[in-house]
């Protein structure tokens, strides 16, 4: 395979052989796949987050978000909170 490349991404490559940072070009070509490749894995991730969400939704699932809800929720994390600190302490004794 024969890849072209910038004279700004040539330099670059340079720079980065220069200070000692990468040893090779191909080193600059590796490491620009893992960084492709995580950030594929990363986007699909998204993605699969993006349709469970929507098929969430489309069972119905879905809470209303209101100040109220909000209040709620932040309510109940408080209580299971305290209720899980004070059974640690329980079994810390």
């Amino acid at each position: 395979m024969e890849v072209q490349f910038t004279p700004d991404q040539i330099a670059f490559v340079r720079q980065a052989i220069g200070s000692g940072r990468l040893q090779r070009e191909e080193d600059a070509v590796k490491e620009a796949l893992l960084l492709w490749e995580e950030r594929e894995r990363t986007r699909l991730e998204i993605l699969a987050a993006v349709d469970e969400a929507e098929a969430s939704l489309a069972r119905g699932e879905a809470r209303p978000i209101t100040q109220e809800s909000m209040r709620d929720l932040a309510e109940d994390v408080k209580r299971r909170g305290r209720a899980r600190l004070a059974a640690e302490q329980q079994t810390s004794r």
